[in-house]
């Protein structure tokens, strides 16, 4: 027996996804992206922990990081070369977030549709979405570059339930970035922050008056995890 669907059911009907630190543990390729970058200049490797706090915040950050000094033509000659290594980099280290495959497949079964809003370029996430195999699983994928806005702007979120032909209410937006709550709340789209992902020393979730709050991802295999309508 599956679980049931829509208003006062559980599972809604259509579930979005942010990508990096949502879904996919992407920081091992960001890592190692950046390690080439600096073995490439004479300087050694990055510290780890440190740049995973800033996967989320996307290439540009984390070049400021690891370049601090890199100004205006040079920082963006930098973040090209950074996307450019990344993309070779792509998913040779990385690998879902224990539980993701089972909370999938738990929307999958009940009927529900899911997709994918990242602020990730849009062909760097299909390259994702393909080596994951997901092609025909994921019903929609709105990069960061698909419209002339991202997050935290609601209207990526509001083009992915109009091209499923749902209600921005039906669906539900999930994330581990303020900007994630905040491009839900803007899209009247209930949300839920994930604490599993990538912060920044000092950033508290609780304080992004999500919906629900997810500790781990087996926590919404249950319907019940899932705020409703």
């Amino acid at each position: 027996m599956t679980a049931a669907v829509g208003q006062g059911g559980g599972f809604p009907p259509v579930a979005l996804f942010d990508l990096d630190g949502t879904l996919l543990d992407s920081a091992p390729d960001m890592v190692a992206t950046a390690n080439r970058m600096l073995v490439a200049r004479g300087q050694g490797p990055v510290d780890a922990e440190m740049l995973r706090k800033h996967v989320s915040k996307g290439a540009r950050a984390m070049v400021s990081v690891l370049f601090p000094d890199a100004e205006g033509e040079a920082r963006d000659a930098l973040v090209a070369e950074f996307l450019a290594v990344y993309r070779e980099e792509l998913g040779r280290h990385s690998r879902l977030f224990d539980g993701i495959e089972q909370m999938l497949a738990a929307l999958e079964a009940a009927g529900s549709r899911w997709g994918i809003v990242t602020n990730k370029a849009e062909y760097l996430a299909r390259d994702v979405v393909a080596g994951l195999g997901w092609q025909e699983r994921c019903a929609v994928l709105v990069g960061g570059d698909t419209y002339a806005e991202r997050k935290p702007h609601p209207l990526p979120l509001l083009e992915a339930a109009r091209t499923l032909g749902a209600d921005p209410a039906d669906c539900v937006y999930v994330g581990d970035d303020e900007r994630d709550v905040l491009a839900a709340k803007g899209a009247g789209m209930p949300s839920i922050a994930v604490l599993w992902g990538y912060r920044l020393d000092g950033e508290d979730p609780l304080t992004w008056r999500a919906d629900r709050v997810a500790e781990l991802p087996h926590e919404l295999v249950a319907p019940a995890a899932w705020p409703r309508r």
